[in-house]
């Protein structure tokens, strides 16, 4: 690969799950939080238009940094270049969340 690499970058955000390229990607001086710079989205030489990835393109016009809770990414992969940034609605069904809180341990 020449140049900077590309990161494909999957995450829950609400009740959907994410799927962005980027050039940069680092842990962040926030604890919990991974930085995502240098978003990268498909040239627009084809005639057909994704509706997802132009909501995608929409969200993150004008961002600079975007910081992700690491609890929310599924997947981080270096790629070789960048494909369709999409958007899906979350199939809970298949994955438990983790259970977190409202638990005290008893004082037996």
């Amino acid at each position: 690969m020449i140049g900077k690499p590309i990161y494909k970058v999957i995450f829950h955000n609400q009740d959907q799950v994410y799927e962005v390229f980027a050039r940069a990607i680092y842990q962040s001086e926030m604890y919990g939080f991974i930085e995502v710079e240098e978003f990268v989205f498909g040239e627009r030489s084809q005639l057909l238009v994704d509706p997802g990835e132009e909501k995608l393109k929409g969200e993150f016009s004008g961002v600079k940094r975007s910081y992700i809770p690491m609890h929310s990414i599924i997947r981080i992969d270096e790629v070789e270049k960048e494909g369709a940034a999409k958007v899906r609605e979350s199939k809970g069904d298949k994955v438990t969340p983790f259970p977190y809180g409202g638990m005290a341990p008893s004082g037996d």
